[in-house]
């Protein structure tokens, strides 16, 4: 079980809840610019909030009273946007690689050729990004996330812009990491068949408050 507790203040935005995740796949849903995304990057470390805290399973991730700021690269975590934002200089190998500086201050749990099967990507280890299709772009983003070795998985709407056939194509994916690989994910989206394809628990952001769906 993996437990959020949460009370912040962000530009003018302000969430307190707790979040008990009794599943593989914890949903977030909600209206734009109700601080899904900006939950994400809070709970990364990429932003830090004006005010309150944010605690994940008893942790301290960030007390603003306490001067308490967990780097972004000790929380063992990592995010998946809604754009690849792949390397362009690099090949596709180069970026999922690149991943591997963040494993320094921990264990590594995954490996280049075992990542790169389960998304079906090894065949496009030599290739340069800009050869890839969206699909092949965001299977690679996903890889490097995972090759991070993350404790948890952020998803901030991962197959937008992608069409129909390719979203039934990557949600598989997102499938056999839940079951495979074993690592929970917070599953932001504005579609609730995603989150339904993946047996997810969901939550929604309105008006400054968490609620169950």
């Amino acid at each position: 079980m993996l437990q959020c507790e949460f009370h912040y203040q962000k530009k003018g935005f302000s969430l307190a809840a707790t979040i008990q995740m009794q599943c593989s796949v914890l949903g977030i849903i909600g209206p734009s610019g109700a601080g899904k995304t900006t939950f994400l990057k809070l709970l990364l470390g990429l932003q830090q909030p004006q005010a309150g805290f944010i605690h994940l399973n008893q942790q301290i991730l960030t007390d603003i009273d306490k001067k308490i700021h967990i780097p972004m690269h000790q929380r063992s975590m990592a995010l998946v946007f809604q754009q690849a934002m792949l390397f362009p200089h690099m090949s596709v190998q180069q970026n999922l690689l690149y991943a591997k500086k963040w494993t320094q201050l921990k264990q590594e749990k995954f490996h280049l050729n075992e990542i790169a099967e389960l998304l079906e990507i090894d065949h496009l280890l030599q290739r340069q990004v800009q050869q890839l299709s969206g699909g092949e772009a965001q299977r690679v983003s996903i890889g490097r996330a995972l090759l991070s070795s993350p404790e948890l998985l952020l998803l901030d709407e991962p197959l937008t812009g992608l069409d129909a056939k390719l979203k039934q194509q990557i949600l598989p994916f997102f499938a056999r990491i839940r079951d495979e690989m074993q690592v929970p994910m917070i599953y932001v989206t504005h579609h609730h068949e995603e989150l339904a394809q993946l047996g997810a628990e969901i939550v929604a952001f309105k008006d400054h408050r968490l609620s169950n769906v």
